[in-house]
């Protein structure tokens, strides 16, 4: 037994958080899949990253170039393409599971993410253009992305909910669910096919805090370095289990609906100091998933010590934290704003980077087609 089997004996599905065409087609997404992979993440950092080594896209491209398709149109194209891919790749483990996993993510343009028409028009039109029924559409938790979470849950498209700092917003999120389900039941839709996982991010949180907890002095502050993250995401499945056990979920439970999973979003860690599985076997808890970039997963089936749940029983110490990170002035709401606003910004330059990228193979094999 490897150690994604252990996680997944304690209700933990891990996915990667990386997606390429060289992945798909070198068969190395296959290997992780019968190593134990029960899923895929991307992001517009991941295409960006992909597309600007190798040349796995240089065909596509050509295709590109000879049907006369612009910057926006390609990345479309080549984004929707690598996705499709991956679907088809994690379609038994779909099979297998009943749709519990096997799923690929693949994001609205982050350009959109305080526009909620936009928003709503991408998801349909990645959705309809991917073509997979094992297809997660990854919106924004911005408060302009809320009602779209719903919109396209209520058309029967399922979602992957990103960028979700604070708590106050992730229980939005969990009402925004609720809401889409009961429009799409309303719509005539089957709940057992729609399912969505909510994306609260990690590492990021103690980052931020423990930059300014560097800038205090003593050793309580030391004592709650690298504390935050951890506290953050346990407060987050506490309040996880309090919502799917309320009447208004049994009832959409009882027409053949699912739990929107909590997701461990960016779990590698930053601080070198800290152990490199620390935000995978500290968050073990059961119906979540761990998505990780490949470092952490190598990591994971290499030396990570999964000793079972460590996330229930420890809500009362979580909370302490926070409220420690209070008293020291450390503002929780300062701190989850701006790894809201910065999410998005990243994204956003991503993205810009992702259409250079695009722009200049275009242009490079146009000009070398032309040469010929």
């Amino acid at each position: 037994m490897t150690n994604l089997d252990d996680l997944q004996q304690h209700g933990v599905s891990v996915w990667l958080d990386d997606l390429s065409r060289e992945l798909t087609d070198s068969g190395e997404l296959q290997r992780l899949v019968d190593a134990g992979v029960l899923g895929v993440t991307s992001n517009p950092t991941i295409f960006a990253s992909a597309l600007a080594k190798g040349d796995a896209y240089t065909e596509q491209v050509r295709e590109l170039v000879r049907a006369g398709a612009d910057t926006e149109e390609a990345v479309f194209q080549i984004t929707t393409e690598d996705v499709r891919r991956a679907c088809d790749v994690l379609k038994p483990v779909y099979d297998r599971t009943g749709g519990l996993d096997g799923r690929v993510s693949l994001e609205v343009d982050p350009r959109m993410a305080r526009d909620t028409a936009a928003t709503e028009a991408s998801a349909r039109q990645l959705w309809q253009a991917v073509d997979r029924e094992n297809l997660y559409i990854k919106i924004p938790a911005t408060v302009e992305g809320l009602p779209a979470i719903s919109t396209a849950l209520s058309e029967g498209i399922s979602v992957n909910v990103t960028l979700i700092f604070s708590l106050d917003r992730y229980r939005a999120v969990m009402q925004a669910f609720l809401t889409g389900l009961e429009q799409a039941r309303q719509n005539g839709h089957d709940l057992s096919r729609i399912a969505s996982v909510a994306s609260f991010f990690v590492s990021r949180v103690d980052s931020e805090v423990d930059k300014r907890l560097d800038a205090l002095e003593g050793d309580e502050a030391r004592a709650l370095r690298s504390k935050a993250g951890l506290a953050n995401a346990r407060l987050a499945y506490q309040a996880y289990e309090e919502v799917f056990a309320t009447p208004r979920w049994q009832v959409l439970a009882e027409a053949g609906a699912r739990p929107q999973r909590p997701l461990w979003a960016s779990t590698g860690v930053k601080d070198p100091n800290l152990p490199d599985t620390l935000y995978v076997t500290e968050l073990v808890a059961p119906g979540t998933v761990n998505t990780m970039p490949g470092k952490t997963l190598d990591a994971t089936i290499d030396h990570a010590e999964v000793s079972g749940d460590t996330v229930r029983g420890r809500y009362g110490e979580a909370q302490q934290v926070l409220d420690d990170l209070e008293r020291l002035g450390v503002s929780y709401t300062e701190v989850t704003d701006l790894l809201e606003r910065e999410g998005v910004d990243k994204f956003e330059k991503s993205w810009g980077e992702l259409l250079q990228t695009v722009t200049d193979e275009l242009e490079r094999v146009r000009t070398q087609t032309e040469g010929q």
